[in-house]
């Protein structure tokens, strides 16, 4: 930043600004492939209460049921499981499921699986007790404090997956971490499913907007890693959305099949704004959110026994005033507090949550609603978060600012998670001991020992006197952040991807796009 956009009565003092703006770089942080969490979850609800969500939830499949649209196979699969299937309308069928049945289905889901990176030191575990974060999902907009709103490009799309492949507090790549709009809609999948290959070296997620472009999704998977160790393990997953309420829909029915059929991981997720599409108490949303995730869910596991799939809840407040969504309120908090326990009495792996946040910029706004939603996340034990990093504007615009300061929280969060050792050495009796009292402890063994690894450190936060602050320039968090995402986007350095491999994902593309004209819409 020059002197000259600095707010009146600021000026740089002796190059100081410079010289910090020269030490925000790359994140500096033990990279660590997933967290293990060291804290127990925190569990909300009784027992009684659990059962009659259950309860109301199984009420919900046997007797209003789930409509599928558009297709048959699908729809025979539900019905030689034993679901209750009648026509409504041509290719409409409304689909309900004896209680306990689905719970029957999902026992072949695997509580705990693995997803592979191209490299092995990124291979995620998600379930159990594991934590797995990753970038926000699904924004057409893109914003950052010099260009302000807009609609989001291919470049863009590249620049978040390297800020966040530059993360050490990030462990997945994400899916559509925005829309590059600047590529026909039927091709887009094929550049980004390439560029979360080609620039990070982590796990990620596939196409699911149509079953063509899940079906490519799973081939370029292929082509990575093997088909044969790609048959016998996950290497991508989908995110697929339910209609709510009570819909599943073709394209997200033959979707999930073609996951499923090739042995790939599927999240199963209902998005459910209180008032609209779901009941406004959150006690109905999470019964409703349970049923329509366990139906999509089976729907994997009656395609492909044993397949991997992913419990999942995204739900949201609704301003009563103005119809307006809401993120980041604490009633869709606690919900995700209770998905939780409802996953694990399925033991399932969960999805739910993030940096959830309506805000229109980076501000105190979307911070405290992104802590409220991500909170409940980790406490509620949440195995994989979408959505950790980069999310405002309810969810239409992602922005870079935000990218960098939702990663600083993620880092801390690993703090959090990891809980208190209490050992011999962190108890730390010899460094009281050591020269007894009335004298400070910076230069006992025990200080010298853990000082640079005792408290995680931000990469953003400024924690100087205030006149030092002042005479730096006055620059606050937001600023910080801008001038961080540029700094990592200048340093970044793409890992190193097979020539080979290189090639035939590059010829793959060309000829699927050359099979095809362009659609914009």
């Amino acid at each position: 930043m020059a002197d000259g956009d600095l707010p009146e009565g600021k000026r740089q003092r002796g190059g100081r600004q410079k010289m910090r703006d020269a030490r925000v770089g790359v994140e500096v942080g033990v990279h660590r492939p997933y967290i293990t969490r060291g804290i127990p979850t925190y569990d909300i609800l009784s027992d009684e209460s659990l059962t009659k969500i259950e309860a109301t939830a199984d009420r919900i499949l046997a007797e209003i049921g789930i409509e599928l649209r558009d297709d048959a196979e699908a729809m025979q699969l539900y019905k030689s499981a034993g679901a209750d299937v009648t026509g409504t309308s041509q290719n409409i069928w409304r689909v309900k499921f004896p209680p306990a049945m689905l719970r029957e289905v999902l026992k072949t889901a695997p509580a705990v699986f693995a997803q592979h990176a191209r490299n092995p030191a990124n291979t995620v575990q998600i379930g159990g007790n594991n934590v797995v974060f990753a970038p926000s999902y699904g924004s057409p907009f893109v914003m950052d404090l010099d260009r302000g709103r807009r609609y989001g490009t291919i470049e863009d799309f590249r620049n978040f997956i390297k800020l966040a492949q530059s993360s050490p507090w990030l462990h997945h790549s994400g899916g559509t971490v925005c829309e590059p709009t600047d590529v026909p809609v039927n091709k887009r999948h094929l550049d980004m499913v390439y560029s979360h290959i080609r620039y990070s070296d982590r796990a990620f997620l596939g196409s699911i907007t149509a079953p063509d472009r899940a079906a490519d999704s799973v081939e370029m998977a292929r082509i990575l890693f093997g088909a044969a160790f790609t048959d016998q393990n996950c290497v991508v997953m989908g995110n697929f959305n339910t209609t709510s309420p009570l819909v599943i829909d073709g394209v997200t029915a033959a979707g999930i099949r073609t996951y499923a059929a090739a042995n790939q991981g599927s999240i199963h997720l209902p998005f459910l704004l209180g008032g609209a599409v779901a009941p406004l108490t959150i006690a109905g949303m999470v019964a409703q959110g349970l049923a329509e995730s366990m139906a999509s869910c089976a729907l994997a596991q009656l395609t492909r026994p044993g397949a991997p799939v992913i419990l999942a809840s995204f739900f949201s407040s609704m301003s009563l005033k103005t119809g307006s969504p809401t993120f980041g309120t604490p009633e869709p908090a606690i919900g995700s507090l209770a998905m939780g326990q409802l996953a694990r009495r399925l033991n399932l792996p969960l999805r739910c949550a993030g940096n959830f946040s309506t805000s229109k910029l980076p501000d105190g706004q979307a911070m405290w609603q992104s802590m409220m939603s991500m909170m409940s996340a980790v406490q509620g034990g949440a195995n994989y978060v979408l959505h950790s990093a980069g999310f405002l504007d309810g969810l239409l615009s992602m922005s870079y600012e935000k990218l960098v300061m939702d990663t600083d929280i993620c880092g801390a969060l690993h703090a959090y998670l990891d809980g208190m050792p209490v050992t011999e050495d962190t108890l730390a009796f010899d460094a009281l001991n050591e020269l007894g009292p009335g004298q400070h402890l910076f230069s006992t063994q025990h200080t010298l020992k853990h000082y640079e690894t005792a408290y995680w450190d931000s990469a953003l936060d400024d924690n100087q006197p205030w006149e030092t602050w002042d005479e730096q320039g006055g620059i606050d968090y937001a600023q910080r952040a801008n001038t961080r995402w540029k700094n990592i986007l200048r340093e970044y350095e793409a890992p190193p991807l097979d020539q080979a491999t290189d090639e035939a994902l590059q010829d793959f593309i060309a000829r699927r796009k050359d099979a095809m004209a362009d659609m914009w819409y």
